[in-house]
């Protein structure tokens, strides 16, 4: 059984509005090299969350992480445009998202909830992941703060 301290929210990066289901990320992630998709979740626009990689199965989703940690990832995060970062959750993600993180959070207690950005390398060496420090803007949104509570 792996130890889990870590659950890492992510987005897709895909356009506001477009949907993208387990098979397109399987797809994506083989493509990279990968055995299969990186996350263990996915919620989609609607609100349902899918499997993505067995829990038990060590992700790739965040580098240097991945051993001890469950990704999550929610389909968006990037505007129209397909460029601009955006949190780009729907009613229904935001409702998904809180009522896995909780379930996933009950688990595993002693876990961490952050974002794929707040793992980035801390440049300065002050303690702290500023924005000017972020590898990606991942997932868009304040998760630590969002779902500290929990």
């Amino acid at each position: 059984m792996r130890k889990i301290n870590l659950i890492v929210v992510h987005c897709t990066a895909t356009p506001e509005g477009r949907d993208v289901t387990v098979a397109d990320i399987d797809r994506m992630h083989r493509a990279r090299g990968w055995k299969k998709i990186g996350y263990h979740y996915v919620v989609y626009r609607d609100g349902s969350v899918h499997e993505g990689r067995p829990v038990n199965e060590v992700g790739a989703h965040v580098y240097g992480h991945n051993a001890n940690s469950i990704g999550v990832v929610y389909v968006g995060g990037v505007a129209k445009d397909g460029k601009t970062a955006k949190d780009t959750r729907t009613p229904a993600q935001r409702r998904a998202l809180t009522d896995l993180l909780r379930k996933l959070k009950k688990q595993y207690p002693g876990a961490r909830i952050c974002g794929h950005r707040d793992l980035s390398p801390d440049l300065n060496h002050d303690g702290k992941i500023e924005t000017a420090e972020w590898v990606k803007a991942c997932p868009c949104f304040n998760a630590e703060e969002e779902y500290e509570k929990l």
